[in-house]
């Protein structure tokens, strides 16, 4: 059994980052047209996410809020944020191995982080999207959280992407339609705009 992690929303200045693991055969994740998340309509993403939680050994994932993913960038930690998630996914469900899509421009640094705190066969990459399980992961870790802003949409109203380079984000979080919790306040982008 092979495991694969990865994230969704490590860049934008709204909402939380999901990250995700998923447990199972590469050639079962083939089959039910597992790739890429970013390679995927948002309606094909949600058909192959209840395809993965089927077949897969083991799914789970972690919901990181604003407040802390601040916490960790004003220290200039969020490596170590997402160091810290994995390990603990990595815990819930086994595998003989893990490939992990690499947040760190060092593969191999964070690869031996994750090994230290683990204890198991970690691989981290740059790309890992190639490898089915990570793919799988992307799609879980996508769905679970464009499902969050979703929800938050309903309540305050489209902010847009929520990326800091979206013009529509950047309008309403000057507008002060975004709750306070929803925003990563440490981000540079959202910074300049309350100076």
């Amino acid at each position: 059994m092979i495991g694969g992690i990865d994230e969704a929303g490590r860049g934008p200045v709204i909402g939380p980052m999901v990250i995700a693991i998923v447990v199972g055969e590469s050639d079962d994740m083939i089959k039910i047209g597992v790739r890429d998340s970013k390679r995927l309509s948002p309606g094909a993403r949600e058909a192959v996410y209840e395809k993965i939680l089927r077949v897969a050994a083991c799914v789970n994932y972690v919901v990181i809020e604003p407040a802390e993913i601040d916490a960790y960038v004003s220290r200039g930690m969020l490596n170590a944020l997402e160091l810290k998630y994995t390990a603990q996914l990595i815990n819930l469900c086994p595998a003989e191995y893990y490939y992990v899509d690499s947040p760190d421009v060092n593969p191999k640094r964070y690869e031996s982080g994750l090994v230290f705190a683990t204890g198991k066969r970690v691989i981290a990459l740059h790309k890992g999207e190639a490898v089915p399980q990570v793919a799988a992961a992307s799609i879980v870790a996508k769905v679970v959280r464009d499902r969050l802003i979703q929800l938050l949409k309903k309540e305050v109203g489209d902010f847009g992407s929520g990326y800091p380079s979206d013009p529509r984000t950047l309008q309403r979080l000057r507008e002060g339609r975004v709750p306070s919790e929803c925003i990563r306040w440490q981000w540079k982008t959202v910074g300049k705009l309350f100076k």
